[in-house]
């Protein structure tokens, strides 16, 4: 797979059916190995490993409804209370962030309504905080900290 600038972790593979299966630790089960399934499980990592969310407060990979459409969401970091605080749009290594991508992330947040987004591509990372009041959002220079 694609070197991607996220820190090295640790990660469990299998092969079945002449597929590479990798485990997801969310999802506790192996899925298909596909350019946006590794941004997306080194992102996981990353948001557990490194920023210190609790596992127990990641979803990765459910359907939401975005004007009456059925859209999947890629990860989605809950708050203790259960409100949303992180939604993360992956995509795969050879697919560019540029505003199609902010747009896709900025609808599905009209109904998630996270505090902080999170659009990468494996190689670039962009992180966003959201001011509801102004209906804009603002870059930050990295993901905030896991602090509870």
């Amino acid at each position: 797979m694609h070197k991607l600038n996220f820190p090295s972790y640790q990660f469990r593979f299998k092969n079945s059916e002449n597929k590479v299966l990798i485990f997801d630790i969310i999802r506790k089960k192996f899925v298909v190995l596909q350019p946006e399934e590794w941004v997306r499980q080194n992102c996981v990592h990353f948001l557990i490993e490194d920023k210190n969310y609790p596992k127990s407060l990641i979803n990765v990979e459910k359907e939401l409804k975005v004007n009456g459409l059925k859209k999947r969401y890629d990860i989605v970091v809950f708050k203790p209370n259960g409100e949303i605080e992180i939604v993360v749009e992956c995509k795969a290594p050879n697919i560019e962030i540029d505003q199609n991508v902010f747009d896709q992330i900025a609808r599905y947040n009209l109904e998630l309504k996270a505090d902080v987004l999170m659009v990468t591509n494996g190689l670039n990372h962009y992180y966003c905080e959201m001011d509801f009041e102004n209906e804009r959002y603002h870059f930050l220079r990295d993901m905030p900290l896991y602090e509870r």
